[in-house]
């Protein structure tokens, strides 16, 4: 990523991009911060917001026009902000402006001629700025059409802001000539000139005639003007300021020999692209003050404040447990990825938010603009893949289950028995194949018998996991490895039961002709006569987050529960908006306990018993103490128990669902005897406390059995003679098993059990 894409991709996130209101104002005043502080009843503090933007606070905070309060998107559900009201109260809550903090002196001047608004706030912004200004006049007093709102402003209140100028190094000429000998004059004693037009247009100029970025003068170098008033417009003392401070920025500029134009397309009201949902917002009407003449009080601006719906986005934070976690958004996190990409030494602090993300593409289908964290962060972790920066412990026990499932353990792809030709094949995918109650073996003998044309089996792993962990290259050789078998059975049709598996297809084979396994059920085989049983009530159904842009598949599960008389009791957020599990992406590997907030949150939508399509997802639910079916429980029952009380089995048990269904396919169905399975080593006994700490620390059964067996060889193994327990270490290439167990009746029970995922230069590893 260098700084152009970065940019691009920040440009994405309208998260930083202005309120309505606050777009809508000449002068960009700070809306949102302002109402916040009102309703907090710091009227102080919302002063300073004025403050800091308004030229003249005491004067333009009483007679501003307010146009930024027809954009206030309460308007449609109710009445906009009484912006310029609070603004009043504000003003005259906290008394006289004091002099703000100006620069020091730079040496330069500036001539303005003119003395209404635009003048006014060139004179105020250059004063701060350190110039020194002189302001001509061509009556008595500035203030120009200021002098005709007398009834809006206390008395004192436009002399005590012009004194105020006074002590900014602005000097007041009044009773001038102001013509074009002047202006000549002008030109030659000043370093820059400002001209208000408003009613001084001896240059018989329109709008038209000057820069409409700069409001420079063609061909008068350092000269500016402004104030323009279109016939029988009404003026506005806010635009005139306005357009004043966009000639004090270009006057600034020209002074201090910088580029005029860089830069510039915020200023003046401007658009936004800022989105905020005002979906249930609840309408509360305007406060009316109870003296009209009066005004608002600061208690009843307080009440009109707490309106404010505090314009954001925020949509994908809102509803991303992983957005949420690390405090900003995702113009933010794109800064913090490219910075953590940069770095050739020392800490990279961003990399466990790199790998937690589930890639689900959930904060795309929310964001307006279509911003994607799963591509940021899919592109970060291939670049740390590609130079060697990414630690173990993010993806490698994924990546060894990956191996797993493609090894012989548990690959199996051939026609039925008997058959040379397939029109379809089979598959489950191998979280489904790895679920001790999945009904892998019936399903195929089901569609067997009801699909014609032959349909083949494969057991294998998509390379799914490869692809998350940004390792292009083994997501790559396990398609390959797949699209080899699959032509040499002649390229069926794949029927899916995984949706992961089916979008891997569609993203890295499209080729190769998919179909889910609920379709073909309702629209090719119709349901099995067997029925497992059905919940008591209504069910949530857990669309899996790979399913999110598949409504064919989404709505044939619910016609299939509606087939079988099964209510549905649709979640906030499913079909095209549906959650992650928090296994997608590797974020259970990654982080855990991310991942464990993300499913107990998702759990906790819905007080139904959930239905998934998706093995993994089910068994994430039920590892919350969540109820939660496979729809196959309801079409294939097997087993005994309620199977939605059926537990998250873990990830050793999975291996070995996954090598049995293997075994158990070729001996029943292609009647092909299998060997009989080489028992472990040494019996291991384990409680379900430190069960549970093995599968949050991706330990296997097998890692702790042979670490143990090691131990017992080679005699390497501390031993507390106190307790008779042992402490057993074995290092594979990549990975250092520990175990503390005791014999009892040549069984190993279990106390405990961690690993370390690194590479340490020089140390011998044990293989085995």
């Amino acid at each position: 990523m260098d700084q152009q894409g970065l940019r691009d991709i920040e440009y994405r996130c309208i998260q930083e991009e202005q309120p309505a209101c606050q777009a809508a104002c000449p002068l960009h005043v700070d809306v949102r911060k302002f109402m916040a502080l009102v309703r907090a009843g710091d009227m102080a503090g919302a002063r300073k917001i004025l403050d800091r933007t308004l030229p003249l606070p005491t004067v333009l905070g009483r007679v501003c026009d307010h146009p930024c309060q027809p954009h206030c998107i309460r308007s449609p559900i109710d009445a906009s902000l009484a912006i310029g009201g609070l603004e009043r109260t504000v003003i005259n809550a906290t008394g006289p402006a004091a002099k703000p903090l100006s620069m020091p002196g730079k040496g330069k001047r500036a001539a303005v001629m003119g003395g209404d608004v635009s003048a006014l706030t060139v004179a105020w912004d250059l004063g701060k700025k350190g110039y020194g200004v002189d302001v001509y006049l061509a009556g008595e007093a500035a203030g120009g059409h200021l002098l005709t709102l007398a009834t809006l402003l206390p008395p004192g209140a436009l002399a005590a802001e012009l004194d105020i100028m006074g002590r900014m190094n602005v000097a007041f000429h009044p009773g001038q000539r102001l013509d074009r000998a002047a202006f000549e004059r002008f030109c030659t004693e000043y370093d820059a000139v400002y001209v208000e037009m408003l009613d001084t247009n001896f240059l018989s100029l329109g709008r038209e005639g000057v820069d409409a970025l700069t409001l420079g003068l063609p061909g008068h170098d350092g000269v500016f003007c402004g104030g323009f008033v279109a016939p029988g417009q009404p003026l506005s003392a806010i635009s005139l300021a306005g357009e004043g401070r966009k000639a004090a920025v270009s006057m600034d500029r020209y002074l201090a020999g910088v580029s005029v134009t860089a830069s510039r397309e915020r200023e003046g009201a401007c658009p936004t692209r800022l989105f905020t949902n005002t979906e249930g917002v609840i309408p509360i009407p305007a406060v009316a003050p109870a003296e009209a003449a009066a005004g608002l009080t600061p208690a009843e601006a307080g009440t009109e404040a707490a309106r404010c719906l505090d314009c954001q986005c925020l949509e994908c934070v809102k509803s991303c447990a992983y957005l949420a976690r690390y405090k900003g958004y995702p113009k933010v996190y794109a800064r913090q990825i490219y910075n953590n990409l940069s770095i050739v030494q020392g800490s990279r602090s961003f990399n466990q938010m790199i790998n937690s993300c589930t890639m689900c593409g959930l904060c795309t289908e929310l964001c307006p603009e279509d911003f994607s964290m799963a591509d940021l962060t899919l592109a970060a972790r291939r670049d740390m893949v590609s130079r060697d920066k990414m630690p173990l412990s993010a993806h490698e026990f994924a990546l060894e289950d990956m191996a797993f499932s493609q090894s012989d353990r548990f690959t199996l792809l051939r026609h039925a028995p008997g058959e040379t030709a397939s029109a379809h094949l089979f598959y489950p995918g191998c979280m489904l194949g790895g679920d001790p109650a999945a009904s892998v073996a019936g399903v195929y003998a089901f569609l067997r018998e009801t699909l014609p044309g032959g349909v083949a089996l494969g057991l294998a792993c998509c390379g799914a996991p490869a692809w998350w962990a940004g390792r292009q290259d083994l997501a790559e050789a396990a398609m390959a490895q797949f699209r080899e078998a699959w032509e040499g059975l002649g390229r069926p049709r794949l029927v899916m039961a995984c949706a992961s598996c089916q979008a891997t297809f569609a993203r890295m084979a499209p080729e190769v002709p998919t179909i889910s396994l609920w379709r073909v059920f309702l629209e090719e085989t119709g349901l099995p006569q067997s029925r497992g049983a059905l919940p008591a009530g209504p069910v949530a159904v857990h669309d899996s987050c790979t399913s999110r842009y598949d409504a064919e598949s989404q709505a044939a599960v619910r016609a299939i529960l509606g087939s079988l008389g099964v209510d549905v009791a649709e979640l906030a957020l499913s079909g095209r908006r549906t959650e992650c599990c928090g296994f997608g992406g590797l974020q259970a590997n990654a982080h855990p306990e991310l991942a464990a907030t993300v499913i107990a949150r998702r759990a906790a939508e819905s007080p139904h018993d959930f239905i998934a399509t998706c093995s993994m997802c089910r068994d994430r639910l039920a590892g919350t103490g969540k109820r939660a079916y496979h729809l196959l429980d309801l079409l294939f029952p097997g087993g005994s128990g309620d199977p939605a009380a059926r537990p998250d089995p873990g990830f050793s048990y999975r291996h070995e669902a996954r090598a049995r269904l293997k075994r158990t396919l070729l001996e029943t169905v292609w009647r092909e005897p299998q060997s009989p399975e080489t028992p472990p080593a040494v019996r291991l006994v384990i409680p379900d406390a430190v069960r549970r700490v093995m599968e949050a620390r991706h330990v296997l059964d097998t890692d702790v059995a042979r670490t143990i067996a090691h131990a017992e060889a080679t005699g390497r193994k501390f031993t507390d003679k106190a307790t008779g327990r042992h402490l057993a270490g074995f290092a594979t290439a990549r990975v250092t098993y520990w175990a503390l167990y005791e014999l009892i009746d040549g069984a190993a029970h279990i106390h405990a059990a961690y690993s370390h995922r690194m590479n340490v230069s020089g140390v011998d590893r044990q293989e085995g």
